[in-house]
């Protein structure tokens, strides 16, 4: 009986570093790999837990094993842009501007009726009337209205307004995304010219930079760690 509490103890909190590491999320809002792991983690601890005459390590080992490559993985993902869309996918644009990308809808095997009611679950019912909406990598659909459909609308208070711009992330924690630079029709004469009106000279010294579509521009310098070389 002793034997028993004690496997099921250390199992638990394995699980229980697990779910730590993967930070502070609910279910719904898990990435594959995370819900995957979260999966594998919970069977492999099921088994030494019911059966005794299974060593304990047959199960321990093994969780180690996946936590380890979790935080591996963690730290690979923070510093290669490609190994994060690689495993966590990238967000994709279905509504843009009032008309839905069907092809986006296929590639993400969205139907109608799925989109039909995120939207409704967030209070809205006529697509024509979404300025954007993007289903994120962990499957939620994020929703901006345009200006005259937004809660307490602009147009009800007889005040003009301007549609909501979706920002380009330029630099992602001191990496600078080319591909999205070369997007929105900008190079690097243009960002070394940004980056000096806020006394930065190097893109490296950035942790978050966009633009959006007006050329509105947020910049966030990059914080030096202990130990770390400026």
């Amino acid at each position: 009986m002793f034997t028993g509490l004690i496997r099921t103890v250390v199992l638990y909190l394995l699980l229980i570093l697990g779910i730590r590491l993967m930070g502070k999320r609910q279910v719904g809002e898990l990435e594959p790999s995370e819900l995957v792991l979260s999966l594998v983690i919970a069977d492999l601890a099921a088994v030494p837990m019911q059966d005794f005459g299974i060593p304990l390590l047959t199960g321990v080992v093994p969780i180690v094993v996946l936590l380890s490559m979790t935080m591996i993985f963690s730290m690979l993902t923070m510093k290669n842009v490609r190994l994060r869309a690689l495993l966590c996918g990238r967000p994709s644009v279905i509504i843009r501007k009032g008309v839905i990308d069907q092809g986006e809808m296929r590639r993400n095997r969205l139907t109608v009726d799925e989109l039909l009611e995120e939207l409704r679950v967030q209070g809205y019912t006529d697509p024509a009337g979404i300025q954007y909406a993007i289903l994120e990598t962990n499957g939620q659909l994020s929703v901006l209205p345009k200006a005259a459909q937004s809660p307490a609308t602009r147009e009800e208070l007889g005040i003009r307004g301007e549609d909501p711009q979706l920002p380009v992330m330029i630099i992602s924690d001191g990496r600078l995304l080319s591909q999205n630079l070369a997007g929105t029709g900008r190079d690097e004469v243009w960002l070394s010219r940004e980056l000096k009106k806020h006394g930065i000279r190097r893109h490296q010294d950035v942790f978050l930079m966009t633009v959006d579509e007006k050329g509105g521009v947020f910049l966030a310098p990059r914080k030096q760690e202990q130990g770390e070389k400026a």
